[in-house]
């Protein structure tokens, strides 16, 4: 059962578009990610979904419904069944832990019989049952993020919005936070499972999730399962290791067999043309070593990840 139908958004600012006539469907106990650069249109299709953005006129009527409920023609019922944790940190910060569940409960209707056990319920879930009494200003980002999911999941939303949660917070945090994400799309309810739509630039979290999409320029380039996405990928991967980077390369780029170079931290990915010879390319490239003073501490032939995947939906793009 699709829980989140979402069909030709679009979202203009001025003379940019934003989200450019994207569709998409997340089925109950599905993460969905949006993978993409710094103003891919991510956040702006999140603030589309929940009804903080009215779209804006395209070719096509835009069409978003949650759990069945229109947003744009019925908003209350739609986001009664939403949950939204945004990019920036916007809960209280001179209240309490507990004084922020009960605030955004009361505000979403719960009685104090609803929302007593039911924040005792979600603060042990995320972690957070030592730390009722602490201000929010005094906690740490990741526990920040956590308090943020659970006020996101007070009343108990059929869809989550998570909009790049772990985005500056330690390696430790971000497997503790997406270890909640698994746990809540696993867990059913009277009403069944939740769906779980996430923005994330990470591609480690991108390979946790069951589908993804991804972004460029308010369009969608590519969806699918991560495995999919990895098998649509037609080419072999060099990687290389050593310095300076920047002149391997350059130098790689003008290899005859290599057809696109991309930098990930301290290593080069080749991608080779159709039909070239790995080996080839690894010997020309540790010839290399003989100029100047260039070294090269490990290159090798790889199998592709998502990161490959995804330079070469951009590369196809233009």
């Amino acid at each position: 059962m699709s829980l989140i139908r979402a069909a030709h958004l679009s979202k203009r600012f001025g003379e940019v578009l934003a989200v450019d006539d994207l569709s998409l469907n997340v089925s109950a106990g599905e993460i969905y990610g949006l993978v993409g650069p710094d103003g891919a249109g991510k956040t702006t299709t999140m603030r589309l979904l929940c009804g903080a953005y009215p779209p804006s006129p395209g070719i096509h009527p835009a069409q978003i419904e949650i759990d069945g409920w229109d947003v744009v023609r019925q908003r209350e019922q739609a986001r009664e069944r939403l949950g939204y944790l945004p990019q920036r940190f916007s809960l209280y910060e001179e209240l309490t832990v507990l004084e922020n569940i009960r605030f955004f409960a009361e505000v979403r209707g719960l009685t104090a019989e609803e929302w007593r056990p039911r924040s005792e319920e979600i603060l042990d879930f995320v972690g957070l049952s030592a730390f009722t009494e602490r201000r929010a200003g005094a906690l740490s980002g990741g526990m920040k993020q956590k308090l943020g999911l659970a006020v996101a999941l007070v009343h108990r939303p059929r869809v989550l919005l998570l909009d790049e949660p772990t985005t500056g917070v330690d390696p430790v945090t971000r497997q503790d936070f997406w270890q909640l994400i698994i746990r809540l799309v696993s867990q059913r309810d009277e009403q069944g499972r939740a769906a779980v739509l996430v923005s994330t630039p990470y591609m480690d979290e991108a390979s946790r999730c069951t589908r993804l999409g991804f972004m460029r320029q308010g369009r969608l380039m590519a969806e699918g399962s991560p495995a999919e996405l990895l098998h649509s990928f037609d080419g072999c991967i060099i990687e290389v290791k050593g310095s300076p980077l920047m002149v391997l390369r350059q130098l790689a780029h003008e290899l005859p067999d290599v057809e696109d170079v991309s930098m990930f931290g301290d290593r080069l990915h080749l991608k080779l043309k159709p039909k070239a010879s790995s080996a080839r390319v690894i010997q020309q490239m540790q010839n290399m070593k003989r100029e100047g003073s260039l070294r090269i501490d490990q290159i090798e032939k790889i199998s592709p990840g998502l990161e490959d995947v995804f330079m070469e939906y951009m590369r196809r793009e233009g």
